[in-house]
């Protein structure tokens, strides 16, 4: 009778425990449901930033590649005004030179087409720097002829400018 009552508690045990874990199964199985639930929910959120940061990201490439190209056209246009400019400087060098030579052979012309008595009282009277740029456009003969009738010491202070030669400041300022 003990070996039945025996193997009695253990059927009515090992029954037990099956209805136990049975109901602790179904009752984690709903537990586990609502977990996967939350997993699927934070993968379709996660999802969903993910494709709207890969939204932005394309949108702010885009608008990178735009924004470089503006930069190289204004770049283009800087580069072709540049260039336009130094043509330009260039030109105007060139005429302002041209010009420069005018006057500079006007003026030598001048003087040389004058009495030499006169051109050497006029170039007496002006300023040394003046004097000796108007005179270096001169033929030798000319200024030999100028210097014979000009004051000695002008002529010497003059003749002194003539040996440190060009460019003769004419406006009273130091050109570097």
């Amino acid at each position: 009778m003990k070996t039945i009552f025996l193997l009695l508690s253990f059927v009515i045990f090992s029954y037990a425990q099956s209805v136990d874990c049975n109901q602790v199964f179904e009752s984690r199985k709903s537990e586990l449901l609502k977990d996967i639930e939350n997993i699927d929910e934070a993968r379709q959120s996660f999802e969903a930033l993910k494709a709207a940061s890969n939204a932005l990201f394309e949108k702010q490439r885009a608008h990178i590649k735009e924004e470089n190209q503006k930069i190289k056209a204004k770049n283009l246009e800087l580069e072709k005004k540049k260039k336009e400019i130094k043509e330009l400087i260039a030109k105007n060098k060139k005429l302002l030179e041209n010009i420069k030579n005018a006057k500079d052979d006007k003026l030598s012309e001048t003087y040389s087409k004058m009495k030499d008595s006169v051109a050497a009282s006029v170039l007496e009277a002006m300023d040394t720097e003046q004097a000796t740029a108007i005179i270096f456009t001169l033929p030798a003969k000319k200024i030999s002829k100028i210097f014979a009738k000009m004051d000695p010491k002008k002529a010497s202070q003059i003749t002194l400018r003539l040996q440190k030669g060009a460019p003769f400041n004419t406006n009273h300022t130091k050109k570097p």
